[in-house]
């Protein structure tokens, strides 16, 4: 057999692939900045919808405080039940509620013996001014749906803004619900004098 020459030994240089600590370190990087960019656009519209839906229920609220304090008597010398006896009529013998007493009558701030306010014992649209709860979970039922939802209600007296002759013939009753988020949904409406 004929002696083969033997072929120049090529060396071959293997190339170990990988990244090198400055590559990870910049992917590292970019990934974090990349990550804060991303989470400061998600969180603010997440909160945003959960605010809407706060809202929805800060108005069911304030609309069931409407109802209820514009279902009560005009003022506390107006007939309880039916109306056929309003304050200011005859004029001058029964008088309305001086506009610097609107609030419960009873002299403790419509609360009962143990300082807690009791609507209940508000008999009349006046009695609600300068109402204030906030609702917490440990209270009634109906504070189940609505912990940290703050309401307040103003009462003043307002008919010469709807057009009657004296402000003294209507009351307008303004209720401002604070979800816990903090955004403050205002409604408002009149009992008018009869």
């Amino acid at each position: 057999m004929p002696y083969k020459i033997p072929k120049k030994a090529t060396s071959y240089k293997k190339r170990i692939s990988g990244f090198t600590l400055v590559e990870l370190i910049i992917g590292i990087v970019v990934l974090s900045i990349s990550l804060a960019i991303i989470s400061t656009l998600i969180i603010p519209a997440e909160e945003k919808s959960a605010d809407q839906i706060l809202q929805v229920k800060a108005a069911e609220l304030a609309q069931s405080f409407l109802n209820d304090i514009s279902s009560r008597a005009f003022d506390e010398n107006s007939d309880m039940v039916g109306g056929l006896i309003r304050c200011g009529e005859p004029v001058g013998l029964n008088a309305c509620t001086d506009a610097g007493k609107l609030g419960p009558e009873d002299g403790n701030g419509g609360r009962d013996n143990k300082g807690e306010t009791k609507r209940g014992l508000y008999n009349d649209v006046d009695d609600f001014n300068n109402y204030s709860e906030k609702f917490t979970a440990n209270d009634e039922s109906l504070a189940q749906g609505y912990n940290n939802f703050t309401i307040d209600v103003r009462v003043v007296y307002d008919g010469l803004s709807l057009g009657l002759p004296t402000n003294l013939e209507a009351k307008k009753i303004t209720v401002s619900v604070t979800t816990p988020l903090g955004t403050k949904v205002q409604f408002a409406t009149h009992k008018a004098n009869f």
